[in-house]
């Protein structure tokens, strides 16, 4: 399983440790990913997802789940938030 948020597409960055003699070192800098289950209002259901912290925050920020991604673009969206995504716009349009 990859270390990316599904719905905001943050991944793994890779930098310096640097210490106080400036010797620098390879490091990475790890998403914080939290396994969390949202509640879709327009499919009456739970979705589990894979997200950052900061994903989640911003989640609720919009006004949940459905709100999140109809603004999302689709490239940042992982396979199953797409499907989501689009179960979301037909029940929405019906």
């Amino acid at each position: 399983m990859s270390r990316r948020c599904e719905l905001t597409g943050k991944a793994v960055m890779t930098g310096n440790n640097v210490s106080h003699a400036k010797n620098r070192s390879r490091r990475r800098f790890l998403p914080n990913l939290c396994q969390v289950s949202l509640q879709s209002e327009t499919l009456g259901r739970q979705v589990r997802f894979r997200i950052s912290a900061n994903a989640l925050r911003t989640v609720e920020h919009r006004g949940g789940l459905d709100a999140f991604l109809m603004k999302a673009k689709k490239a940042d969206l992982s396979s199953n938030a797409q499907r989501i995504k689009v179960l979301i716009e037909k029940a929405q349009t019906v």
